[in-house]
């Protein structure tokens, strides 16, 4: 938000805006959709959540197309992220995780776990989604004033759907369709 709030003073004017994972969040109140306090409840309530899960699992960025990962996907895997054309982050439960990434280094692709205390965008995080709607229930939400990208969808946000608990409870489940979101800001005319 700072960094936004140095830019705008600057008098640059935003077309669009969009983040990654809680990044979304940043963009959501920069574009309107919450208020500065309500954007804080929203961060809060999730950081708090997802700490209070049990440490474990493992996520495992691979150098390959989703359409390379997902056939792998086992029970207990998921796509965490789709960051690239060959960008993947896989996350789950640890034992799986790391099969399916050996499988994948076996088959010429990079690997790298990366050092994280949970498995975001996972099915790790279920056990936390009900209590999260129940912490933003009341939030309030608005159309966005500056169009903005979905990392649930990997397009332009659809402003009935950004302005639900709802969305924000499946944003903490979803893979982050980050290069659909890039692929969407390209098509929207951002250079």
């Amino acid at each position: 938000v700072g960094l936004f709030r140095l830019v705008e003073s600057w008098g640059v004017v935003v077309d669009v805006v969009g983040g990654h994972s809680v990044g979304e969040v940043t963009a959501a109140y920069v574009a309107g959709v919450l208020s500065l306090e309500d954007a804080a409840v929203l961060v809060a309530a999730r950081g708090r959540l997802m700490e209070a899960l049990p440490e474990g699992g493992a996520m495992v960025a691979v150098g390959a197309g989703e359409d390379v990962v997902r056939p792998l996907l086992v029970a207990g895997v998921d796509i965490a992220a789709v960051n690239g054309p060959e960008a993947v982050v896989l996350s789950g439960d640890e034992e799986p995780v790391l099969r399916v990434a050996r499988d994948l280094s076996d088959q010429g692709c990079r690997t790298r776990r990366l050092a994280v205390s949970h498995a975001f965008h996972s099915a790790c995080m279920e056990p936390m989604l009900e209590e999260f709607r129940e912490a933003i229930a009341d939030l309030s939400f608005s159309a966005p004033v500056i169009p903005l990208v979905s990392n649930v969808t990997g397009g332009l946000a659809d402003a009935e759907v950004v302005c639900s608990p709802g969305y924000w409870v499946e944003h903490v489940r979803s893979a982050v369709r980050f290069a659909d979101g890039v692929r969407a800001l390209a098509d929207y005319g951002v250079s």
